[in-house]
């Protein structure tokens, strides 16, 4: 009896065992697609809310500057105005910082870039340890399109 029933123990624990093995192909979300080809270094962090203005949000390309169309869609994030109509961005009421292809850039740069060239933006709500001053309101991080790279010049016949 003894037998019988550890036999049938290491049977089902064979069986648990191989239905927990996945053997399928692993899926990457569009998103992670992004993030590996948009992100390097501190900013390839998964902690962040990404934002695909190719080829799902096509509405923003209507807005003049990208923090109004982020504007109500990231919860916790605020938009201010100063008196000359610069906006501000603030993640849970402390000022987020901003970068461009991962530079950092005074919020006013973002009303010269615009929503069309913008392939990416990746909201990282947490403190941030490479923006200046740990950026404890957080990081807007905005990527532009990537060029072919077909245009360069070659020294062929030279």
């Amino acid at each position: 009896m003894k037998k019988i029933t550890l036999l049938m123990l290491i049977s089902v624990l064979g069986l648990a065992l191989s239905a927990q093995r996945y053997t399928g192909k692993n899926y990457i979300s569009p998103q992670d697609k992004l993030n590996d080809e948009y992100c390097s270094g501190l900013f390839k962090t998964h902690d962040g809310i990404i934002f695909d203005l190719q080829n799902e949000n096509e509405s923003a390309k209507s807005y003049s500057n990208i923090l109004e169309w982020l504007n109500g869609r990231v919860a916790g994030l605020q938009v201010y105005y100063t008196r000359y109509g610069t906006p501000i961005p603030f993640i849970r009421n402390t000022r987020s910082s901003i970068f461009v292809d991962e530079i950092a850039v005074d919020p006013g740069f973002l009303n010269t870039l615009p929503v069309t060239d913008i392939a990416m933006i990746k909201v990282i709500k947490e403190p941030f340890i490479g923006a200046i001053g740990n950026g404890a309101g957080g990081t807007i991080a905005v990527y532009t399109i990537k060029g072919d790279g077909d245009d360069e010049e070659t020294d062929e016949g030279k």
